[in-house]
């Protein structure tokens, strides 16, 4: 299959590295110097480019906020009978311009990123298909993410968002609280450096990712559920009620079973 990858960043690298031996891959960037130490496929910076290598399949890899626009700027340089694909962690806008684009498409969603994932060892990992998709799109990435050892699930845009809502809001917002109140330590424990090793991946996220995940409708409901539990918390450590903690302990050890 001829597959066109639009994005040379982490994830774009990765989907060439992982389909260029089986198939007839391209990457697309508009920085060249994005695509220097891309290997074993073909590089684009022009859109005629694209035209004249046919695409059979889009991979849309670019950063959240240009995954709309490059889309637009693609599609009159691929057919009509051309798969395309997003692999976007928040899907806002997708449904609706997949359903007037005139193309089939397939959307789905790795639920790991370079920044913690071992990308040579996924298979504690977990992937996401949006049901709304191209039959074969899905067998497709059905079949790939099966090879990678990823757990696969189905969700309909609409579950996605909401799980999205969940797992990702929350710790990422934990993590914004974290390093809100975060002071220098000359010394700190082991704790300490593994929290500042997750801020450190979480806050060097692209900001529209970042916004997207606040600003997801869902969200708010989320959060609202950190800011009771740290409102009782507070009052526990308060009142130093050793009942009132141990049943708070028990009850999120629970949580994480």
């Amino acid at each position: 299959m001829r597959i066109l990858v639009l994005g040379a960043g982490k994830m774009g690298s990765f989907f060439v590295d992982l389909l260029s031996f089986d198939h007839e891959v391209a990457v697309y960037d508009i920085d060249p110097r994005k695509l220097r130490f891309m290997y074993n496929t073909q590089r684009f910076t022009k859109l005629e480019e694209i035209e004249a290598f046919n695409p059979e399949l889009v991979i849309n890899a670019v950063t959240l906020k240009h995954t709309l626009q490059v889309f637009r700027d693609i599609i009159p340089n691929i057919s009509k009978d051309c798969i395309i694909s997003d692999i976007a962690s928040v899907k806002n806008g997708l449904k609706e311009f997949y359903e007037t684009s005139g193309h089939r498409y397939v959307s789905t969603h790795p639920m790991f990123g370079p920044t913690f994932a071992n990308l040579g060892k996924l298979n504690e990992e977990n992937a996401i298909i949006i049901t709304e998709g191209d039959y074969m799109g899905r067998i497709f990435f059905r079949d790939l993410y099966g090879r990678l050892g990823l757990n696969v699930c189905e969700y309909t845009f609409e579950e996605h968002d909401e799980t999205v809502a969940y797992s990702l809001s929350i710790p990422f917002v934990s993590t914004f609280v974290f390093a809100a109140v975060m002071k220098h330590q000359d010394a700190p424990g082991t704790t300490f450096k593994r929290h500042m090793k997750i801020a450190r991946g979480v806050l060097g996220e692209d900001d529209t990712l970042l916004r997207e995940i606040l600003f997801n409708p869902r969200t708010s409901g989320q959060v609202t559920k950190i800011r009771t539990e740290m409102k009782n918390l507070i009052e526990i450590i308060d009142k130093k009620d050793e009942t009132a903690l141990n049943a708070f302990l028990t009850r999120i050890r629970e949580n994480i079973k």
